[in-house]
């Protein structure tokens, strides 16, 4: 059988190389005595992104006098990129610069962003002049120059935030071998930003609130500069792992083959596909499956595929048969991720419209204490991290032994849609009570007035949509690991984010269209009509809900889990 491969390639699988030398001399590196460093970074620059993404919405509203549904929107816009730019940092760090540049660059460019936050709120001119929310109306609007400072500000610290929030947890992870100190590094990461973005969410948001939103931004900055510090300091002890490329450019590389060779028809047999390095080591393989045919034309080898040495080797002409298999289960999995995005628009618009609510009622927690605003979204944190660990510590395993089976992720994921709209229902119904509050006492056409209805219900609806998420998000992350090939799997974990993200974008784009068509979202929500609003979601969710039914129905898992938990090939 002629060989059909590389010649540089089969030297590269079998003969020692001066890299293999170098990844000997890095396995020296990493270890325990690296985990102070990282994870006093992760608690610092944790912090920071919650002690000013929590209370954006407020800081809006009260200091830069934009209108509240138009506050909103911004909100929504800013989370988004809080939950993209993680992606786009953890592909730059895997593909081209590694994990610790990326880390303190942007670990920088956060100190900047908080900086910024900090002279917004303490120099006047940055800002429009204070307004009482009773004339709201009137109040002065930002001027071109303080938008521009406002958004190159959020702009920073989204970046600060993205191109920290998931590389130090690959570079966490990066510095053991044994994965159970993997898994003991993880748990540490999840508590360390948990109670970091608890303190934020509470102490910080309280100081601003209440004491002084110089002050509180100014805490930010201390604790981003030492973040920062202290993880330059640890550079000497980190692994180093070199960056392996993007996994993306496999994907444009069989879509690019495929198109190439278009013209050719697909009716050949196991020898005229390429194999890449299992042809050389006389791996049996199966033909390219019969799905998405088109695609097989990528692995397809033709006389022009050859190099002058004559052998075969991968190209943007010629890709392996396991890339476009790759690919396969890429697309195969689009659409039941694409169920997750409207969880996304309505987490965004739950959260922002939420807020709001909480700024017109009875925030007081006995006769001196007053909530802030901006806190009640720790509810919802809350009840997600409670939810998870009694679903993973009590609801699982009785589940496995009353059904002699676990929850599949589908059922986990499914189980998170149907929570979130009971959540939405709850929201519709509190906001209905509120607005006939409202009535009663006549609180129309009055901006600024506490409504005489406690905060507290709020709760409620925060904590059931916490505990959906607390279904559908590990579900979710659970399914795309296992499902994902091995070339995408650290990609993998970030897709929630990234639906998320696309959620939240989208967020607005719904927020306009019906502020637009209703009169459902004035700037004083005392005069609209939150609850259809919320309503409407809850429809879309049951819409959405059938959605996920139909595409779990037709998704056959290519990894199932056994009775013990490890993943074995299916059927």
């Amino acid at each position: 059988m002629e060989s059909q491969h590389s010649e540089r390639e089969l030297y590269a699988l079998t003969t020692p190389n001066e890299e293999g030398e170098q990844a000997t001399k890095e396995s020296k590196q990493g270890g325990w005595i690296t985990f102070p460093f990282i994870t006093g970074t992760l608690m610092g620059l944790s912090l920071v992104a919650g002690g000013w993404a929590s209370n954006l919405l407020v800081y809006l509203i009260t200091e830069f006098n934009v209108k509240s549904i138009t506050a909103t929107k911004i909100y929504n816009i800013v989370l988004g990129c809080n939950f993209l730019f993680p992606v786009a940092g953890a592909i730059m760090a895997d593909s081209f610069l590694g994990s610790f540049p990326v880390v303190a660059i942007f670990a920088f460019v956060s100190l900047l962003g908080m900086i910024m936050f900090t002279l917004t709120a303490t120099i006047q001119s940055l800002r429009p002049q204070g307004c009482a929310v009773a004339s709201y109306d009137t109040c002065e609007t930002p001027s071109n120059l303080q938008y521009g400072v406002l958004y190159m500000t959020l702009l920073l610290a989204s970046l600060g935030l993205g191109g920290t929030r998931f590389t130090i947890a690959t570079m966490g992870a990066g510095q053991f071998d044994k994965p159970d100190d993997q898994g003991t590094f993880f748990n540490w990461y999840f508590f360390s930003l948990y109670f970091a973005s608890a303190i934020s969410l509470t102490a910080i948001v309280y100081i601003q609130d209440n004491v002084s939103w110089g002050l509180g931004f100014g805490i930010c900055v201390i604790a981003n500069a030492i973040s920062l510090v202290i993880f330059v300091l640890g550079k000497r002890f980190y692994r180093k792992v070199k960056p392996n490329g993007s996994p993306f450019t496999r994907i444009a590389r069989v879509i690019v083959a495929a198109i190439q060779k278009r013209k050719i028809l697909d009716t050949f047999g196991r020898q005229d596909y390429y194999f890449g390095f299992t042809e050389a080591l006389q791996i049996e393989d199966n033909l390219p499956t019969k799905s998405f045919r088109f695609l097989n034309l990528a692995a397809l080898k033709t006389e022009g595929d050859r190099q002058l040495n004559g052998l075969y080797a991968r190209s943007w002409k010629l890709c392996t048969v396991e890339e476009v298999e790759d690919l396969k289960t890429l697309i195969r999995i689009i659409p039941l991720w694409s169920t997750g995005i409207f969880l996304g628009i309505s987490i965004g618009n739950f959260s922002s419209l939420v807020t709001l609510q909480a700024l017109t009622m009875d925030r007081y927690l006995g006769p001196h204490f007053k909530i802030p605003a901006g806190t009640f979204l720790l509810f919802n944190f809350l009840a997600t991290v409670i939810s998870i660990h009694i679903v993973d510590r009590f609801l699982l395993p009785t589940w496995q032994n009353l059904a002699r089976r676990t929850l599949t992720p589908l059922q986990r994921i499914g189980i998170g849609h149907i929570i979130n709209i009971f959540g939405l229902v709850g929201a519709a119904l509190i906001e209905s009570r509120r607005l006939h509050v409202v009535r009663t006492h006549q609180l129309m056409g009055q901006p600024g007035l506490v409504v005489p209805m406690s905060a507290l219900w709020l709760v409620v609806p925060l904590g059931i949509v916490g505990i959906g998420e607390g279904f559908h998000f590990p579900g979710s992350i659970g399914l795309y690991y296992q499902e994902f090939p091995n070339s995408l799997k650290s990609t993998s974990t970030a897709m929630v984010s990234l639906l998320l993200a696309i959620g939240l974008y989208l967020s607005p784009a719904i927020t306009g269209l019906v502020e637009q068509i209703t009169g459902w979202l004035p700037n004083n929500i005392n005069d609209g009509r939150l609850d259809n609003v919320y309503w409407m979601l809850a429809v879309l969710g049951v819409v959405n809900f059938g959605y996920y039914l139909i595409c779990a129905k037709m998704f056959k898992y290519q990894n199932v889990e056994d009775n013990n938990g490890p993943l074995v090939p299916a059927p």
